[in-house]
């Protein structure tokens, strides 16, 4: 039964727009969305609390392959999931009836043909997950969906390949102790024999309205399942002894599903055809309120002694089996249309055409912000001192950070107005952002203008500028050496080459040394330290081009002192080395980009675009074309320029082509800096300036003047964020 929207839910989760919940758990929320064609799906998002357990994510993607396993005909058809998303998701089929255990409650047990047709139908979906060496482990009632066509298992939470214990603690027992096999019940092997146990107690349950365990707390169910034989109270005599073979304690003696399904049905008529009439009646009912879902969102904070909104109760009306099997196949033209006209009632996002008005200046002073080369707002900056490292745009919270002449500078980033400047002569490559946070190494107070001190770190206060109070500090290392990077943080850890020894003005000293060191941000405690190569005296150039860690992964390009790179991939718990190789054919300064990457694959443009896997630095794959700018990663998808084509979508994966720029010739893209990704369009900076490309229709649709050279966004403003031309600006994020 759908029920209202939060005021805090999503308006979309990937391509499709949430209409109405469908139910939340301790793992995720499951909503009720449609596409843009009106297409209606059951959309299962992973609560943000949990996303970022890599195990959650391996389950959430494995429950997506078992899925696909099953396929349409005995489950929900997957649609579409990218487990990879900040808010994993899967949307499958919206099954157009209740689960088994709803069924019940509404029709009472079901007579022996609907069990013996019910059983058959199980029989065939579990035959098929094992066919592919995949077990549920966590078949239940309100597992097993009820249609006109058939059951449909859903719900592959804990499924696994035969044989793979890398999810499940040895001794712990997972899935639900009422329709749990003994040997499940003691943390043991769940064989396919153990899903013919679950598909047993849940025949019982069809048939009588209780398990054949009964009920109360866990322990005493999981005693119960290893040593008490089962209830088959009101289980029809002819049922009786498969279902009792089938409970029976000893895997080897229960029934195959194949020899189940013989025993139980001869496959004679529809499914519908067994069905009982009240049963009948509420798949009906849940075919028609699908498309009455109720488009709406409940106020926040939400009032809790407010009656809970009309839920489409009412008079059921009765439809003959011909007529309900018309409109829960395939045939719904009319109930597309219904979707159709919800869609438009909800509205589109639609740019507003309120007139812009210039922003009150904010603290700190500088340029204020106004319109120009199609920009929602600009501002005049000055570059970094020091030209050795590119100034880069730190995203945190609100703002948009980045160190110009005067130190580091913050820009609200929905309006343009200076924030603050700080008062410190800082350095691009010394401050990063984890997104809502910036760290900076930072002078101590007893070291300044000296050229010896530890090397501290600090966070900085969002809303003044101020460096707070370190929460590291490292005495073995000199932080007066400028030369000192803060490479990347991820998951709470920062990253820095770091060095020991005199400081200089003139660049690197002969006799330094030097270390890659990570650092836990709560606790300023030093994770770990690996050597790096000495840099000959008076050099200028940084150790490091770029970093970024994700997941056990941290990719850095490093630059030899002859001017060559590398990408070295360290395990970034211990940094013990990876694998390491050259990546020839590309100039340094083309890589001050970060790295693009996602768990397995680092993808590499300027030149092929290629797909290295992240274990062992072997290809995965290569694109087609002789030269691509540096990509861009995002929910799965690998985004790059390609030279005389324009921007172009491959899957992570398998590097396949999803879709190209249409009519993007004589565009002439810029290969130096990968695209932006944003929810609807992806940015790329050409000759006439900065393309929107639309996912849908693949053509740009719209082209902003701009003089920036290096592109973010910042999705809490909704804005791209582009730099260079001394000046920065923002164009509409969408």
């Amino acid at each position: 039964m759908p029920f209202p929207l939060t005021h805090d839910d999503p308006q979309h989760i990937g391509p499709y727009r949430l209409v109405a919940r469908l139910g939340s758990g301790g793992m995720g929320t499951v909503y009720l969305a449609r596409s843009a064609g009106g297409r209606t799906v059951a959309l299962k998002t992973m609560h943000a609390a949990i996303a970022s357990d890599t195990t959650c994510r391996t389950r959430f993607r494995l429950e997506s392959d078992a899925a696909r396993v099953i396929g349409g005909l005995h489950g929900a058809q997957v649609v579409d999931a990218d487990p990879r998303a900040e808010t994993p998701w899967l949307a499958t089929e919206y099954v157009l009836g209740p689960p088994l255990d709803e069924a019940v409650r509404l029709a009472g047990p079901l007579p022996e043909p609907s069990v013996r047709a019910l059983g058959a139908a199980l029989c065939g979906a579990l035959g098929q997950l094992h066919g592919s060496d995949v077990v549920h482990r966590d078949l239940k009632p309100s597992n097993i969906m009820i249609t006109a066509y058939g059951p449909k298992v859903i719900d592959f939470g804990i499924a696994r390949a035969l044989g793979d214990d890398r999810l499940t603690s040895t001794g712990a027992a997972a899935g639900t102790p009422a329709f749990m096999s003994p040997e499940q019940a003691t943390g043991g092997e769940h064989s396919p024999a153990g899903d013919v146990f679950a598909l047993a107690g849940v025949l019982v349950f069809a048939a009588t309205g209780h398990g054949p365990f009964g009920s109360g707390q866990p322990a005493d169910l999981l005693y119960r399942v290893r040593y008490e034989a089962p209830d088959l109270t009101g289980v029809p005599a002819a049922l009786t002894p498969l279902l009792s073979r089938c409970l029976s304690k000893d895997p080897d003696e229960r029934l195959t599903t194949a020899e189940l399904a013989a025993a139980l049905h001869d496959g004679d008529g529809q499914f519908a055809d067994h069905l009982p009439d009240a049963l009948l009646a509420e798949i009906a009912r849940r075919a028609t309120e699908v498309w009455q879902a109720p488009p709406q969102r409940l106020p926040a904070p939400p009032v809790t002694d407010r009656p809970a909104p009309d839920q489409g109760g009412g008079t059921t009306v009765a439809l003959s089996r011909r007529r309900l099997l018309t409109i829960t196949g395939g045939s719904v033209l009319g109930a597309v249309a219904a979707g159709a006209g919800t869609w438009a009632w909800l509205g589109r996002d639609e740019p507003s055409s309120a007139p812009y008005k210039k922003p009150a200046p904010g603290p700190g002073g500088g340029a204020q912000p106004r319109r120009k080369n199609d920009s929602v707002w600009q501002v005049q900056v000055s570059t970094p001192v020091d030209d050795r490292f590119p100034a880069v745009p730190l995203v945190a919270g609100e703002l948009v950070s980045f160190v110009v002449s005067g130190g580091l500078r913050a820009f609200d980033a929905k309006t343009g107005s200076v924030k603050w400047s700080s008062a410190y002569e800082e350095r691009a490559w010394q401050s990063v952002s984890d997104g809502d946070r910036i760290h900076r190494i930072v002078d101590t107070g007893d070291s300044e203008g000296k050229r010896r001190g530890p090397l501290a770190i600090a966070t900085v206060d969002l809303a003044t500028g101020e460096a707070r109070k370190p929460f590291a500090r490292f005495e073995e290392f000199n932080g007066q050496i400028a030369e000192n990077q803060l490479l990347c943080t991820a998951d709470g850890v920062l990253y820095l080459a770091v060095g020991q020894g005199e400081s200089s003005r003139d660049g690197f000293v002969g006799g330094q040394s030097w270390s890659l060191i990570a650092v836990v941000v709560d606790s300023g405690r030093k994770l770990w330290s690996q050597r790096l190569p000495s840099w000959p005296d008076k050099a200028k150039r940084l150790h490091f081009l770029s970093a970024r860690a994700v997941g056990d992964h941290l990719v850095l390009f490093q630059e030899t002192d002859d001017g060559k790179v590398r990408v070295v991939v360290r395990d970034a718990r211990s940094g013990e080395l990876v694998w390491d190789k050259p990546l020839d054919g590309a100039a340094p300064d083309s890589l001050r980009v970060p790295p693009a990457m996602d768990d397995d694959h680092l993808y590499l443009g300027l030149g092929p675009l290629r797909a290295l896997r992240l274990r062992d630095g072997s290809q995965a794959w290569q694109g087609e074309g002789r030269r691509y700018g540096p990509p861009a990663v995002k929910d799965g998808v690998v985004y790059a320029a390609q030279e005389g084509l324009g921007v172009v979508a491959l899957d992570a994966d398998s590097g396949r082509r999803q879709w190209e720029e249409k009519d993007a010739g004589g565009t002439r893209p810029d290969l130096t800096y990968p695209p932006v990704v944003g929810p609807k369009q992806v940015y790329s900076k050409g000759a006439t300036g900065l393309r929107a490309i639309d996912t849908t229709s693949r053509t740009a649709v719209r082209t902003y003047k701009t003089v920036g050279e290096r592109f973010v966004a910042h999705e809490r403003s909704g804005m791209v964020l582009a730099l260079g031309g001394h000046f920065l600006a923002a164009y509409p994020l969408q």
